[in-house]
């Protein structure tokens, strides 16, 4: 296991900066996910990490040994960073066999034929691949490609394995599968591990610290559970699948709590503050569509009244798009939670009530667009479970 450190780590292109002066620690056997969509800056990280690219400026150090410091002019080449590497595309060598491909960092470190032949069966049992080491990669699934491709990165034991978007070629049971196969390797060879994704659900399954970047910085770094029920801002809310966030002013606050007044509405919901908030400071509460439940009986705190527009039934499930005030907002309840005949369909009205602990208040600086498109273009998918 390998601690990293990483100090104003800058990379340009020409005039064009994709990451500004990034300071990052990974502790020694965590699970790091960096966290983002396209072009937010977390590849590039990982590939100044490992080694594939070199930084603008900046300081990396991996355990004891620095391996960038640009003042110094230090460059350590990846080969020689003692890191294994596991790639969106696999990047097997198709005239090799399984056994061969596995076996290659082995080779290159120069390990006798019979210590290495009994490492290479160790890790093809290890990922589940022990009968087929005689076989041509080209003739394996892509599941059982990106085993082989965690089989050689694991190989020479490495202190640090990079994942950059592993699982994005494979179906959605695969990648569970496979995700957990990740995560169990990472257990039980106590590498540190460094992932990039652009999937939360992906992120929150795996990691010990997620890290959310944008546009070459970092927004928030904390625990899955952390960013997944307090996230800091609102681009971090409406990544980790928050479908409602209203902006709005402060009406009150109570401790840890605070009330917004959702803006040209006559809408108060409460939550639990990310930042510091004060009467009439300008904020969003957002919250999830599955917090937002069903009142029958029209008791509880953050009630509304709202038309139901559009019923998306989903099985266990059921998504609503209910207009309350003007204003669209996403409703998911769970059809264990009803009987058949009273799902709500549209034309209906409902009162729905948010519970203070499941929102977020988040502080205006960081706020979400104000305007109808910003709710209204969010599909019925990505009210799913996430």
């Amino acid at each position: 296991m390998t601690e990293v450190q990483v100090t104003g780590l800058t990379k340009k292109y020409g005039a064009k900066a994709a990451l500004h002066e990034l300071d990052l620690t990974i502790e020694s056997g965590q699970f790091v996910t960096l966290l983002g969509p396209s072009g937010c800056g977390k590849t590039t990280t990982l590939r100044c990490l490992a080694g594939l690219e070199r930084p603008s400026s900046g300081r990396i150090v991996m355990g004891d040994r620095v391996v960038v410091d640009t003042a110094r002019r230090t460059f350590v080449p990846a080969d020689k960073r003692q890191v294994g590497m596991v790639f969106q595309s696999y990047a097997l060598w198709p005239h090799l066999s399984v056994a061969d491909n596995v076996a290659y960092p082995l080779k290159v470190a120069r390990m006798p034929g019979r210590e290495r032949a009994q490492r290479v069966q160790e890790m093809l049992d290890a990922v589940g691949l022990s009968d087929l080491g005689k076989r041509s990669v080209t003739a394996l699934s892509g599941g059982q490609q990106q085993r082989v491709a965690l089989a050689r990165a694991l190989a020479a034991r490495p202190g640090i394995i990079f994942y950059d978007e592993p699982l994005s070629n494979l179906d959605s049971k695969l990648r569970y599968q496979m995700g957990q196969q990740v995560r169990s390797l990472h257990n039980r060879f106590e590498t540190t591990s460094v992932y990039v994704t652009h999937d939360q659900e992906e992120a929150i399954t795996l990691s010990d610290r997620i890290i959310v970047m944008s546009e070459g910085v970092i927004v928030q770094s904390g625990t899955p559970s952390d960013l997944y029920d307090r996230p800091n801002s609102a681009y971090v809310a409406d990544f980790m699948g928050f479908q409602n966030i209203l902006p709005g002013t402060v009406t009150g606050v109570h401790g840890k709590t605070a009330d917004v007044r959702v803006d040209d509405t006559s809408l108060v919901f409460s939550g639990i503050a990310t930042g510091e908030v004060s009467l009439g400071d300008r904020a969003d509460i957002a919250f999830r569509a599955a917090h937002a439940r069903l009142s029958p009986d029209g008791s509880g705190a953050g009630q509304f009244r709202g038309t139901v527009e559009r019923t998306t039934y989903l099985g266990s499930a059921v998504n609503l798009l209910v207009r309350a005030d003007g204003l669209p907002m996403r409703v998911r309840t769970e059809t264990a939670e009803l009987s058949a005949e009273s799902v709500p369909t549209a034309g209906e009205e409902h009162t729905f009530a948010v519970s203070p602990d499941r929102a977020v208040v988040i502080p205006h600086e960081n706020a979400a667009p104000a305007d109808d498109d910003y709710l209204t273009t969010m599909t019925d998918a990505a009210v799913a479970p996430r």
